[in-house]
């Protein structure tokens, strides 16, 4: 996992600290610098609540599975009338497990992340990304709302206009390439989003990026 990935998750747990009526945090340095501070903190607290709460929903799901699979088998020690809702406990069965697997799989490499950012140059990276994005959040919404296509950035859920902010700031101010940017934004929409806001976010990044070449 490389420092910028952790660096744009964080900044993107941070950013959703902040009020989308805040002002932008730019007039005094030393304040908005404390401010920062403290949004990175509540995204740590933020991050470990998500952490324990992911591997617990992976548990729950391993566990209601074996107890499927435990049912299935004792069903079929009865009669043959039965044997149909043996192969729905069964069926039933495996499709928790792997849930619960793959949602296992996922979890493992969040505590992974809790310990980067202990990193300073990872904490840095993700405040000067917020502030960022902060800074100039007002253009970034009205050019990102520009190549909407029947739709507008204020109605897209929150989570999905921060990442779309993050991936904006990325190619313009630190000079990601635009399908790295476009990339990362699309797997922060795997973790926290769904399939409609992932779909969202890449096609709105392809037309803001055609858009910005051609300026």
């Amino acid at each position: 996992m490389q420092s910028r990935t952790v660096a744009r998750e964080l900044a993107l747990l941070m950013l959703g600290q902040v009020s989308d009526r805040a002002p932008a945090a730019a007039a005094a340095p030393s304040a908005a610098d404390a401010d920062l501070a403290g949004l990175l903190q509540q995204a740590l607290a933020t991050l470990s609540h998500h952490v324990r709460e992911a591997l617990d929903q992976a548990a729950n799901e391993l566990q209601e599975a074996q107890q499927q699979l435990l049912d299935s088998e004792l069903q079929d020690q009865g009669s043959a009338e039965q044997l149909p809702r043996v192969r729905q406990h069964l069926q039933d069965g495996l499709a928790h497990a792997e849930q619960g697997l793959n949602r296992l799989s996922a979890s493992l490499e969040l505590p992974r992340l809790l310990m980067l950012c202990d990193q300073e140059e990872i904490r840095r990276a993700a405040v000067e990304r917020t502030r960022a994005v902060l800074g100039c959040r007002a253009d970034l919404d009205q050019r990102l709302d520009a190549v909407m296509e029947g739709w507008r950035l204020t109605r897209l859920p929150r989570i999905d206009r921060d990442i779309l902010r993050l991936a904006a700031v990325e190619i313009e101010q630190f000079h990601t390439p635009a399908a790295v940017a476009c990339n990362e934004a699309v797997e922060l929409a795997n973790r926290y989003s769904d399939e409609q806001g992932r779909r969202m976010i890449n096609g709105v990044l392809r037309r803001f990026t055609s858009a910005a070449a051609q300026r």
